[in-house]
């Protein structure tokens, strides 16, 4: 199996535990004399199940991107850097939609508010970085579909 398909697995794992979870909330209770539609102890079984299966693909694919290495750097590494630059591509992004707008004057007495920051150079700053995470996220891919899934 490859890497990437292990990946698909785990994201159907994920929406099968939720499925698990709104049936169980469903047949949590029941009116006197009445039956629950599905045996909450049958479910929670199942969940168990799909939750022991989830951990052991989990470990596989976590140990997986621990030993791919692609010119000295790990897989792990390569996703590390991915989610920092995810978070810092958005927060910067935010930053910059605030520092960007213009803020209305009713009057010549008014404030005159200016941005703390050249907009359109950290905006290209942005864009770069944007671009990096992108090639990244392709190489990501790439590798995923590849590399086969290692079982411990």
């Amino acid at each position: 199996m490859k890497l990437a398909e292990a990946l698909a697995l785990r994201a159907e794992m994920k929406n099968k535990i939720n499925n698990i979870h709104s049936r169980l909330l469903q047949n949590a209770k029941v009116q006197e004399g009445e039956k629950p539609a599905e045996n909450p102890y049958t479910l929670i079984e199942e969940l168990n199940s799909v939750s022991d299966e989830m951990a052991r693909l989990i470990r596989n694919i976590n140990y997986t991107n621990c030993m791919t290495v692609e010119d000295g750097v790990s897989l792990s590494d390569i996703i590390a850097e991915k989610e920092v630059l995810q978070k810092k591509i958005s927060v910067l992004r935010n930053f910059l939609l605030n520092a960007g707008t213009l803020v209305d004057r009713y009057s010549k007495k008014e404030i005159k508010i200016y941005s703390t920051v050249d907009v359109v150079e950290l905006q290209k700053k942005v864009d770069a970085m944007s671009k990096h995470l992108r090639e990244l996220d392709m190489n990501i891919q790439r590798i995923n579909w590849t590399v086969d899934l290692i079982e411990k």
